[in-house]
């Protein structure tokens, strides 16, 4: 079945990138867009590239929740995003057509970080998502298993933990305590103890200068509750404005969660390169077994592709392919397909003709020259 599949996959990919310390995987959605009236999954989605504050840009499409793994590659020199599980999330238009009830995001995201934390049982698990997770019921179900970092509203919510309840009180025990400053309110003191950390990779940057505070709360809205750790942030600079982050781990430190969450904009690369690469939105299916079943495997070819370069990368690593007017340090995942294409289709196992030299009309030089054209395709 899929799900064995997406089991076996992320079993290798946290075997060759990830053997020690916490697994972080990156949860996001995505619009596949696609047309047709047969396509009975498809609905109208804010398109989240073409969007911006003040312009609103609707898509048709299939939306997809795509888990994947965060890992930095050796010898990519930064860290990728490897999709190991594609999850179809249609609209509730598509439910209630069908008479079923209809699951939100957040739902299908519970269910795909509880089904990651019984694939790895004996491993620390750090889920980051965006904004779109950041909703207390996913956070309480989920953080007794996986540990969650997301952006936080700066206007949410923030109390102390309830006080112990003592002998001879009446009533119902207390569900929260005192009300904390907002966030928005912390900004603004002067008396705020602010922490000046470094951190990589901030907003495409190497090195970035942050001020940072932090501390402990209940996040609280009536009927719902979950303890966290928030991090607010303060560009030194002033490029950006204030931001807030939280983490379900009470006790993780601010550059770590920082950290974590800045390896979650390699998502959007890997989507990218799918698109690219891969042909994703080019199908031409309209089935429901067939959406069901190609998608999720093109996306799992990224990892594969990746894996398959890992391994036969020999001494010198994956070589990025240069041109003269783009200078490229480092290999991207089109030169590991390059790589891939390239052992594959100089395989024993592909070749037709005999082994006679005497009798070739093309010499070994240019046949590798060709073979190695076809492997970077403009």
């Amino acid at each position: 079945s899929a799900r064995r599949v997406a089991h076996r996959l992320l079993g290798l990919l946290v075997a060759a990138f990830v053997r020690e310390g916490p697994v972080v995987i990156g949860l996001d959605d995505t619009i596949e867009r696609r047309w047709g009236t047969k396509i009975k999954a498809r609905g109208i989605y804010r398109d989240p590239v073409r969007s911006s504050h003040g312009h609103f840009v609707k898509a048709s499409g299939l939306r997809w929740l795509c888990v994947m793994l965060l890992a930095p590659i050796p010898w990519a020199g930064c860290v990728w995003a490897l999709p190991f599980l594609t999850i179809l999330a249609p609209s509730e238009r598509y439910a209630q057509k069908r008479g079923r009830r209809h699951k939100k995001l957040t739902d299908w995201g519970r269910q795909a970080l509880l089904q990651t934390a019984r694939w790895l049982p004996d491993r620390r698990i750090v889920a980051v998502a965006d904004s779109s997770f950041s909703v207390i019921e996913l956070l309480r179900s989920v953080s007794p298993h996986v540990d969650v970092v997301t952006r936080l509203r700066l206007d949410a919510g923030l109390y102390e933990p309830p006080p112990p309840r003592r002998p001879g009180d009446k009533g119902r025990p207390r569900v929260k305590g005192a009300r904390l400053p907002t966030l928005t309110e912390r900004v603004a003191d002067p008396t705020t103890a602010w922490q000046r950390v470094v951190i990589q990779g901030w907003y495409g940057r190497t090195q970035h200068q942050l001020d940072v505070a932090t501390g402990t709360a209940l996040w609280h809205h009536p009927g719902r509750r979950v303890l966290i750790r928030w991090v607010l942030v303060r560009d030194v600079e002033g490029g950006k404005e204030p931001q807030a982050f939280l983490c379900t781990d009470l006790d993780a430190e601010p550059t770590a969660i920082l950290g974590w969450f800045v390896r979650r904009w390699r998502v959007e690369v890997t989507l990218a390169e799918v698109r690219r690469h891969l042909g994703v939105e080019t199908q031409r299916q309209w089935s429901d077994l067939a959406i069901l079943r190609t998608t999720p495997a093109l996306l799992g070819l990224f990892s594969l592709v990746t894996l398959w370069a890992n391994r036969i990368k020999g001494e010198h690593g994956v070589l990025p392919n240069r041109v003269r007017w783009y200078p490229k340090a480092d290999p991207t995942f089109s030169d590991a397909l390059a790589l891939v294409r390239l052992e594959l289709w100089t395989s024993p196992t592909f070749a037709t003709s005999p082994d006679h030299r005497e009798s070739a009309k093309n010499t070994d030089r240019l046949i590798n020259r060709l073979i190695r054209v076809a492997c970077n395709p403009p």
